[in-house]
């Protein structure tokens, strides 16, 4: 096996919860008292618009909620998408050890609008850790479409045989195990941490 140079990580579900993903949508549509069911079906209409960069989120929120006249401003609606997102500092850690070494080249490999993407990359300093980011929103693809995964590994220019993709999913696991690239299905900092020692990764260097 050839060492491990690189490692790529899912955010959401993985480092941090998840930016906008059905339960977070709904929570923050009915804190505003808004039909759930309207919103999701003009959500889904332009869902994959909005994750691979094809729509602003002032298009997105025009098209999804502000339709019609509210109460309330689409700034207020776009902060308290934001507050939705927290960290996950145990897993974290784990990435903070891993960037501490100097060893290997860290990036993220998610699905995530651009400027929701942007400001959680922002907010929780992810710069500290991670050299790229491979978004969805950056790249206009999205897993588990096979593209983002070669398209990673073309930019950054290394072999998939010295590649981990970390993710929460299954799914978006099976198409970075086809392109060659160790995977983690992520369930918990200890098991992370495990099976990153598994495959021959010391994080205390």
């Amino acid at each position: 096996m050839a060492d491990i140079t690189t490692l790529f990580f899912d955010l959401g579900g993985v480092l941090l919860t998840n930016g906008w993903d059905r339960h977070v949508r709904r929570h923050c549509i009915e804190t505003f008292g808004l039909d759930y069911e309207e919103f999701r079906d003009r959500h889904d209409l332009v869902a994959a618009e909005f994750e691979t960069g094809r729509m602003t989120r002032h298009e997105y929120l025009q098209r999804t909620v502000f339709y019609r006249e509210r109460s309330f401003t689409p700034e207020a609606f776009w902060e308290a998408m934001l507050a939705e997102s927290q960290a996950l500092p145990d897993a974290l850690a784990v990435v903070e050890e891993l960037a501490a070494t100097g060893n290997f080249l860290l990036a993220t490999l998610n699905n995530e609008s651009l400027e929701l993407n942007q400001a959680r990359i922002e907010r929780f300093g992810l710069r500290r850790y991670f050299t790229a980011f491979f978004s969805s929103g950056f790249l206009g693809v999205k897993k588990p479409d096979q593209a983002i995964y070669r398209l990673a590994l073309q930019i950054i220019q290394r072999s998939p045989d010295e590649c981990v993709f970390v993710d929460d999913r299954d799914l978006n696991l099976e198409c970075a195990i086809t392109e060659g690239m160790h995977t983690i299905h992520y369930e918990d900092p200890s098991q992370l941490r495990s099976e990153l020692t598994g495959l021959g990764i010391n994080l205390r260097e």
